[in-house]
């Protein structure tokens, strides 16, 4: 199985590839506001020298909540890639900020593998970030 995975704390963004049960990662750090250049995060573990996007069963991205913004960034990528390729998408739940891309790709495929039937659970509409904390946000005029 060849899975695909990425998690942003803001400050940090990592990626790694697991082709059959080999895993590749990078990690690089920027500053909060910058979104990480894609393809060059791709071509640090092995795009299009060992493996192509089509070729992937499974992405999968850490739903960190360390930064919001950068797992949505995240999240919306995956989303493009997944449903262009028609290819299953899930957001895996990192509510405490424990593991890198490496882990991402590790648990997408337990739980992918638990849960086959439900195509639900990979459509990749559904695989959406949640945010636990109440943002105390209030609308205009209320």
């Amino acid at each position: 199985m060849n899975i695909l995975g990425m998690k942003s704390t803001g400050d940090q963004t990592s990626v790694s590839v697991m082709l059959s049960d080999e895993i590749n990662s990078f990690l690089i750090s920027h500053e909060r506001k910058d979104r990480p250049n894609w393809e060059f995060l791709l071509s640090n573990i092995g795009h299009k020298k060992n493996f192509n996007l089509d070729e992937i069963d499974l992405f999968a991205f850490a739903d960190c909540q360390n930064s919001y913004t950068a797992t949505r960034l995240i999240a919306s990528y995956l989303k493009g890639l997944a449903t262009a390729l028609g290819k299953p998408l899930i957001a895996v739940k990192d509510l405490n900020n424990n593991f890198e891309a490496d882990s991402v790709v590790k648990n997408a495929k337990e739980i992918y593998l638990k849960n086959t039937k439900d195509n639900q659970l990979f459509d990749p509409q559904n695989a959406n970030p949640s945010y636990s904390q109440d943002t105390k946000f209030k609308k205009i005029n209320e």
